[in-house]
């Protein structure tokens, strides 16, 4: 029994210290030896600062939160800034499902509204001239989406007397990425402008959407389309593999491209 007992305990420290603080520290010595920018976050600097990472998506907007127009605009992400640091500090995937009104807004026969009483309504009462997929958002400071309005619940409004639209909702970013851009009303948007990726921290866009981004770019820096896409290509990466997935454009190194040539030119 005594010896059976050792043995175990012997075991236990052997395997602690070769699996539990051998194996981790073989692959820190091998990522930092190896791999020491990936492993370390892939950080990406500028003037001898960092300013982001080649991996995690972050906004270009100003202080009240309107993109800048000289800067390309990531996809959606659900990263979190702390804005005491200006660092992302937490980075989640929405999880929303494909026909959920926080995704979609209130589109007839897939997500309907629901009336106070709890009863679906047949049209979208909240709809307005420009989204009728409208979700409404009540009056808080922080506005927040209602899907299932209570009775004498309050929602916002526009000076107009039209419901103010949640701006997260697929339709509310199309319209906001057309208006950005100078788009028609109807134009079709690729998707990755619109959707954030699985992980919700994607930093790439696709090759489309930079190059509708392009000529706002080129105007607010006062140069060349020709020039503002040649950079385009260059920080753009291909397939994984060549295989998997489709090439993308790197926003953060992108507009770090874009500061650096404007800075020699």
């Amino acid at each position: 029994m005594r010896r059976q007992l050792l043995t175990s305990v012997a075991m236990i420290i052997v395997t602690t210290v070769v699996f539990g603080l051998g194996y981790s520290l073989l692959v820190t010595v091998i990522g930092q030896a190896a791999f020491s920018h990936q492993a370390n976050g892939s950080y990406v600097t500028e003037h001898g600062k960092v300013v982001g990472s080649s991996l995690i998506g972050q906004s270009f907007t100003d202080a009240k939160g309107d993109p800048v127009a000289k800067y390309f605009q990531s996809r959606p992400s659900e990263a979190v800034t702390n804005a005491s640091t200006d660092n992302i500090t937490v980075g989640e995937s929405s999880n929303l499902g494909p026909s959920n009104p926080l995704l979609i807004g209130f589109i007839p026969g897939v997500s309907t509204p629901v009336g106070p009483n709890g009863k679906p309504l047949p049209t979208n009462p909240y709809a307005t001239a420009s989204d009728p997929f409208c979700v409404p958002v009540d009056t808080t400071s922080a506005a927040a989406p209602v899907v299932s309005p209570s009775a004498g619940q309050k929602l916002a409004r526009n000076s107009d007397g039209s419901y103010v639209c949640d701006p997260d909702t697929v339709p509310e970013r199309a319209i906001a990425y057309r208006q950005e851009f100078g788009l028609s009303p109807t134009y079709e948007v690729p998707v990755d402008a619109v959707t954030a990726s699985g992980s919700g921290l994607d930093p790439d866009i696709s090759i489309a959407n930079a190059e509708l981004q392009a000529p706002t770019v080129a105007r607010a820096r006062d140069l060349p389309l020709s020039t503002v896409l040649r950079l385009v290509g260059a920080n753009t990466t291909g397939r994984s593999l060549g295989l998997f997935g489709d090439p993308g454009v790197n926003v953060l190194t992108l507009n770090i491209a874009l500061d650096t040539y404007q800075a020699q030119h």
